[in-house]
């Protein structure tokens, strides 16, 4: 924990004088009006002591499961110490934007190495430094796809209500149509998007594997929208790309999510990492930072931020995003766990959750948990309950488990990851057998 010390009044009245002005001065520029004219209700201070046991009694209320089948965005994997260890260096962790690139060729190296992940994964030729999360990734997106005679933007209602949440606030002001299209069976049908092409679509954005869990028809979509004139945006788990086909190898013009699994905890929501990689055509629409390789005056190899004329830092009102924040330190994080897992390992993780979902998913059945989607599913699944999805969260809460999420009154959204064994599985069956007849 870092300490900050206040300026002694010594130091104010000194640097007053130097300005030639007075502290209440500061504010004038503060219109009247908008100043507050009574003191601030603020508790009197703690000492140092007693500060500790208020955050202790409040961290206490915390509730901590042993065992977790929730997904929805935000997964629990394991995060090996050596992910901990080498990013929360303190050249990592106090490092600043990297715009001098002859001061900054270790900050600048992380960020190139995370891109070049992002980019073998999703089989695309670029990727910029990351933006917040997957959901702020999705709706910068939409700015990349959006022409002059295109402006309508469809989505999948298999995409993340939280992420189609995202992109209609992102686009309020903007003149792009966004129509959200009903999916049958947890995937969007092919007739559907047919119906819905036209000339007017700039873009169709799908999720795969999908907030259901399931795993859309990627191929035949990618071939209806790009016949449209339109280009298709693909959300994935980045995990997941180890197993599966590439967003690019699919058709993707542009390919983003959440990389949350790539060795961040859930941490109540955040920080996270949003990932945005695409083809060449549409690289200069990319925002945020990229980072290129390159070579200095003594022909070493070294790195520089590339394209900056897309910068607010350059070109302010023209810049294709307004983002200050790369989320480097994610990204880096993120970079060490791929590096600490490799090829092999990566695929490992991704297939333990993948078998385990649907052994879960198998038991689940016989005890009357029914599949709602008659599709293949990667790691999460939607069954229909016999009971109140409620009823069931309390019930395993009782046993420090945390439920799949409650998604209708009958409905679960459950998620399996490599951090749950069988036997904890079968731990789990065995509590709902209790009540499930």
């Amino acid at each position: 924990m870092a300490s900050y010390l206040l300026n002694t009044k010594a130091q104010e009245a000194e640097m007053l004088k130097a300005i030639g002005i007075e502290k209440k001065d500061l504010f004038n520029s503060i219109p009247t009006k908008l100043k507050l004219k009574r003191s601030l209700d603020l508790p009197k201070g703690l000492s140092e002591m007693e500060v500790l046991a208020k955050l202790t009694s409040l961290a206490n209320q915390n509730k901590v499961y042993s065992i977790i089948l929730r997904g929805a965005g935000s997964e629990h994997h394991f995060i090996p110490s050596v992910v901990k260890q080498l990013s929360s260096r303190e050249e990592f962790v106090s490092a600043y934007t990297p715009y001098q690139a002859e001061f900054s060729q270790g900050i600048l190296q992380s960020i190139f190495e995370y891109q070049t992940d992002i980019c073998e994964l999703t089989g695309m030729d670029g990727s910029n430094a990351s933006v917040y999360d997957g959901a702020s990734a999705a709706a910068e997106s939409i700015q990349m796809v959006l022409e002059r005679n295109r402006k309508e933007i469809l989505i999948a209602d298999s995409v993340s209500p939280e992420v189609i949440e995202t992109i209609m606030t992102y686009t309020t002001c903007s003149d792009a149509t966004i129509k959200v299209l009903k999916t049958k069976g947890g995937i969007l049908q092919e007739d559907v998007l047919k119906k819905n092409l036209n000339e007017n679509t700039a873009a169709l954005m799908i999720a795969n594997p999908n907030y259901f869990g399931c795993l859309e028809k990627v191929d035949e979509l990618s071939r209806l929208t790009h016949e449209a004139g339109a280009k298709l945006i693909v959300y994935s788990n980045p995990l997941t790309l180890a197993v599966l086909k590439s967003p690019r190898a699919c058709g993707a013009d542009i390919a983003v999510g959440e990389a949350q699994a790539f060795g961040l905890s859930m941490a109540f929501g955040g920080p996270y990492l949003g990932y945005m990689a695409t083809t060449n055509e549409l690289i200069r629409r990319l925002p945020g930072r990229i980072v290129g390789q390159t070579v200095d005056t003594e022909g070493k190899r070294s790195f520089v931020l590339t394209l900056q004329a897309r910068e607010q830092h350059i070109r302010r009102e023209k810049a294709t995003s307004s983002l200050c924040s790369n989320q480097a330190l994610c990204a880096l994080t993120a970079s060490v766990y791929v590096a600490a897992m490799g090829p092999v390992g990566l695929k490992e993780v991704a297939e333990h959750g993948l078998r385990r979902a649907h052994y879960f998913q198998k038991e689940l059945e016989k005890i009357g948990f029914k599949l709602k989607n008659d599709t293949p599913f990667f790691n999460e699944f939607v069954t229909t309950s016999p009971l109140a999805a409620k009823a069931v969260e309390r019930h395993l809460a009782q046993y420090n488990i945390l439920s799949g999420l409650d998604i209708a009154s009958h409905e679960i959204l459950w998620c399996v990851t490599e951090t749950t064994t069988k036997s904890q599985l079968d731990e789990v069956l065995g509590y709902l057998r209790e009540v499930a007849r």
